[in-house]
């Protein structure tokens, strides 16, 4: 493949970036779901949330000089290893490093406790907040810095969008507890499944909330020679669109499983003599979900995503002639 048809981004030539900027694509921008799904199992490894800034600006580096870069069916470790680097630490919008707490990897064992205790019964209004505080203030904080970049927020308009995304957040999620709380549920499909809609839904509304700028002030979209066209509100509510579905999916997904099996498991005789281990159960189960359903869901929409021409704004189509535009979708 072509340098051309495997990278449709250009260099950005970021004077702040704290790293040598690159091409802004992975080599397989066209890759299927099963490839970007295997791709991300190598970026959501920990070992990537303790890589040295120096072994990033080497890797960083050999992508930006390699001719072989954007091949295919590179067979130079060397290269595997550079872009596995660049793309679990360094924002592929804006070419500077993403921190630690927000980068891929670090989703999964953050996020694993957090919903495992926000789907625990409450025993008290400090046991129901905190854990649905800590949950949603961290998807905010890593969907606001792994979104588009294609313009640059000031702290105090991140701040303030922030706060409001995790206070609107947070109280949406508390309302299956109140509401358990308040009206004792007998139910338990009900009791249960109350707080997996609201989850499932919440993580949505987060996502699209915290990336709320996107689909306003328009995302950049680009030519498949990295050509910037223009600013689409359109792919921008497309970009977010997919981003808010495969939170939902993820969320959703990780929280019904191990409620399914808790169901059953609650039936059986080890449960009755060990009562205890309904929540090393659980725990377990939500690992695992989970750690299945953090790459299906960041697997779901590619990470350069494509728009047609006739989907986009009469002014950005008067620009180019080309059938088919590319954005940065962001995480």
């Amino acid at each position: 493949m072509s340098k051309s048809a495997g990278a449709p981004w250009k260099a950005r030539q970021d004077p702040g970036a704290r790293v040598c900027p690159v091409p802004r694509s992975a080599p397989r921008v066209f890759a299927s779901f099963v490839q970007r799904f295997l791709q991300w199992t190598e970026l959501l490894d920990p070992t990537n949330l303790i890589t040295s800034i120096e072994k990033i600006e080497n890797s960083r580096q050999l992508l930006f000089t390699s001719e072989d870069a954007y091949r295919f069916d590179v067979d130079d470790q060397r290269i595997k290893d550079a872009w596995k680097r660049s793309l679990s630490t360094v924002h592929p919008d804006s070419s500077r490093l993403i921190p630690v707490l927000f980068r891929p990897a670090a989703f999964l064992p953050l996020t694993v406790p957090m919903v495992f205790l926000s789907m625990m019964p409450a025993k008290g209004m400090k046991s129901m907040v905190l854990p649905q505080v800590s949950l949603y203030a961290y998807t905010t904080g890593f969907t606001i810095t792994n979104g588009n970049a294609s313009y640059s927020h000031s702290l105090p308009a991140k701040i303030l969008l922030g706060a409001g995304v995790i206070a609107s957040s947070t109280f949406f999620g508390l309302i299956p507890h109140l509401v358990q709380m308040k009206y004792s549920l007998d139910n338990p499909w009900v009791k249960r499944a109350l707080p997996i809609i609201f989850l499932a839904q919440v993580s949505g509304m987060n996502a699209f909330a915290s990336r709320s700028l996107e689909p306003i002030r328009g995302i950049e979209v680009m030519d498949k020679e990295g050509n910037v066209i223009g600013h689409s509100r359109r792919a921008g509510r497309k970009a977010v669109r997919e981003t808010a579905v495969s939170r939902a999916v993820l969320f959703g997904t990780s929280a019904l499983i191990p409620e399914v099996f808790a169901y059953f498991f609650k039936r059986t005789q080890f449960f009755l003599q060990n009562p205890q281990s309904l929540w090393t159960l659980k725990l377990s189960c939500t690992l695992l979900v989970m750690g299945l359903m953090v790459p299906v869901s960041f697997s779901m929409f590619p990470q350069i995503g494509q728009i047609k021409y006739s989907k986009l704004e009469k002014e950005i189509q008067a620009l180019t002639e080309e059938t088919e535009l590319f954005y940065s979708r962001g995480v």
